[in-house]
């Protein structure tokens, strides 16, 4: 019997790490249920290599952007720069854009005004934007708020880790919150309780690979394929099993990646 089907919304394909195994991690993942996920990069000058990934496998996708722990090390990336990457029939997000104060608060406006940049992309091209938040919440739900209320976009918080205000403020919205491997560590009883107290319709999972890997590979290199031990270990917030909630955010997944869901061979 098949496993149930389920996406890997944001991972790091194109990182030395999976050098040389991309056919084997992509076979794992298959075999797992993870028939799509999205690469997703992070300096815009390492697009084409994320690209080719995208365009090698079926069921794999792309974002284009520069993290924002990238941002003072890269050229600033334009709106039409973005723009005119994500006409690719598999770029289907922006970013991952954002915020992190934690590791590098001294590039803070210079982040602001990447994050700036891609929002306005992700209106215009109508693509959701992904976000990363480390340290700066308050920062963080002013701007997508501010940003919002000036035109509107679709956004998904990848790897979920802020505090409980910061998800009431991208839920009001409209926007997403992704669950990471973070999730199922034993003592994230905090943030599994802000991710219970969102819809279940508003829930993406993830990797985050190479990082970040779910119990029982804690500590070791994450990869798509273990997506579902993830959202094994948290279904039951929402009282559901792991086939049901599977099926329920792939179905999310749809939603705000529609460009993905519209993609030939994209199942």
């Amino acid at each position: 019997m098949s496993a149930p089907e389920i996406v890997d919304s944001h991972t790091h394909l194109d990182f030395p790490d999976f050098a040389g195994e991309l056919d084997a991690v992509i076979a794992r993942a298959r075999a797992a249920g993870v028939t799509r996920m999205v690469t997703i990069c992070t300096r815009l000058a390492n697009e084409p290599a994320v690209r080719a990934i995208a365009e090698r496998f079926d069921g794999v996708f792309y974002a284009v952007g520069t993290h924002p722990m990238s941002v003072a090390k890269e050229p600033m990336a334009t709106v039409e720069e973005l723009e005119r990457l994500s006409r690719h029939p598999k770029c289907v997000g922006i970013g991952e854009s954002g915020l992190d104060y934690h590791y590098t608060a001294e590039s803070a406006a210079a982040q602001q005004e990447s994050l700036a940049v891609h929002v306005e992309a992700a209106r215009r091209t109508g693509l959701p934007l992904i976000i990363h938040a480390r340290a700066a919440d308050a920062d963080m739900a002013r701007i997508l708020a501010e940003e919002h209320a000036s035109g509107v976009y679709d956004c998904v918080m990848h790897c979920y880790s802020s505090g409980a205000d910061l998800a009431r403020t991208a839920l009001d919205l409209g926007f997403y919150l992704s669950a990471s491997g973070i999730a199922a560590f034993p003592k994230a009883d905090e943030l599994r309780a802000i991710l219970a107290a969102a819809p279940v319709e508003r829930i993406l999972v993830e990797t985050d690979a190479p990082y970040l890997a779910p119990p029982p590979h804690r500590g070791k290199r994450n990869e798509p394929a273990y997506t579902a031990h993830t959202a094994r270990a948290i279904a039951g917030l929402w009282g559901l099993d792991y086939a049901a909630f599977a099926a329920q955010t792939s179905a999310n997944f749809d939603r705000l990646f529609a460009k993905a869901a519209a993609a030939p061979g994209a199942g």
